[in-house]
């Protein structure tokens, strides 16, 4: 019950201090409060649900072996945002050659700053709602890869445009730009049908979070 109550409260720097004194079992508390956003952080290179689950479980697996690489004075999240990056990006090396960026139309608005807005559907709305995430997300995995990333992270998981740049290892100015081209591109698909939806998109279920979770520890006990 200790051991329940200490992960409830503790930060993501106490747990990763206990993993690295050899309480390892911990580190499924840290798999679980960041399985979404690096979902959704694989899918958005890969673009592929069952290849997204392999980056996850290469980037946990990586992310454990280095645990002693880890800088406190940086984020847990972002520290594993940036080798959920490094190895979506491998493994897309190894299938494909880098997708051209097309051109971009300049004159298309951005919408308003911020992330999507968050409400919750009526019932009546239920699965009207989840035909639009379902557009919406057709609609990102149109984007070229530079803009989805950017897209994924400040639009869809809600991170703010400096937790950004520092998870893609990019600077501000690259990060608004390229938001800017992605909101303009979506928008261009998808304006009338966006409503409440973003926030719902690219979820990662429960079962397929056990999944990863039991994959990893069963590596890590090995």
């Amino acid at each position: 019950m200790a051991t329940l109550d200490f992960a409830a409260a503790a930060s993501d720097a106490e747990i990763v201090d206990r993993v690295r004194k050899g309480d390892t079992a911990l580190f499924e508390v840290l798999m679980r409060r960041h399985n979404q956003r690096v979902y959704r952080v694989a899918r958005a290179v890969v673009k592929d649900e069952a290849e997204a689950e392999d980056v996850m479980q290469q980037a946990y697996i990586s992310a454990f072996t280095h645990l002693q690489q880890f800088e406190d004075r940086s984020r847990f999240s972002t520290w594993l945002t940036r080798i959920t990056v490094h190895e979506a990006l491998s493994r897309r090396r190894k299938q494909r050659a880098e997708e051209p960026l097309p051109d971009i139309d300049r004159d298309g608005a951005a919408w308003s700053s911020g992330t999507f807005a968050v409400s919750a559907p009526d019932p009546e709305r239920q699965a009207y709602a989840s035909e639009l995430r379902r557009v919406l997300e057709c609609a990102v995995d149109s984007l070229p890869e530079t803009y989805r990333t950017v897209f994924m992270l400040r639009d869809i998981e809600g991170l703010s445009t400096s937790e950004t740049a520092e998870g893609l290892d990019l600077g501000d100015e690259a990060v608004k730009t390229r938001l800017h081209r992605a909101r303009a591109m979506v928008r261009r698909a998808v304006a009338k049908l966006i409503g409440n939806a973003a926030p719902g998109a690219f979820e990662f279920h429960a079962v397929r979070c056990d999944r990863v979770v039991a994959a990893v520890l069963s590596k890590i006990r090995r």
